[in-house]
Formats: structure tokens, sequence, C-alpha cells
């Protein structure tokens, strides 16, 4: 199994839009062969010291089966639809991949 931290940072004035067009395509990803989990998320102040907030951003947290899941994910058809949906909205994004270390 494989995590992803993708954070995705939207222009000004365009989060209401990113997010209805994101939150239409969670369905089709979760049903994709290998997605354990995929959860679009924001920030929320806890007051933290170290916290660093950006209400701009959204996180997407997820898990898959294995690389060649999110490599699958990442060439299907409306994830293609959703870049194409968004790309004048999104000022850049960051992705990690992540493994467990035992």
């Amino acid at each position: 199994m494989i995590g992803v931290i993708a954070s995705i940072r939207i222009k000004e004035g365009k989060l209401s839009d990113y997010l209805r067009i994101l939150n239409a395509g969670v369905p089709a990803v979760r049903k994709e062969k290998g997605c354990i989990e995929y959860v679009p998320t924001g920030d929320i102040d806890t007051g933290l010291p170290t916290q660093v907030l950006d209400n701009q951003v959204v996180t997407i947290l997820e898990r898959w089966e294995s690389p060649d899941a999110l490599n699958a994910h990442l060439v299907s058809p409306h994830l293609r639809e959703y870049r194409e949906q968004v790309k004048d909205m999104v000022d850049r994004v960051s992705v990690k991949v992540l493994r467990e270390l035992t």
C-alpha cells in the first residue's frame, strides 16, 4: 500500500468552483481499482503554534493498493477531464507519494 498527499493551491476567488468540480469526480475515483481512500480536506485552525494555515489549499489524502493503481488513476479519463476543467483555477500542485516505514 502507498499513501499520497496532494496539495493543490487554488487561485483567489476560484475555490468554490474548484470544489464543485473536484467533489463531482470523487465517486468515480473511489470506484477505481486499487483505490483504498480518497479524501479531499482543507485546513482547520487548531491554534497549534507550528501550524501553517492556507484556506486556498485543498489537500487530498489518498491510499492506493500499489504504485500501479496510482499510475492507472493518473491516466484515467475522468482525471484527464478534471485537469482540463480546473487548469485555470490551480496556482500550483505539490504531491508526495509515501510508503510505510517499519
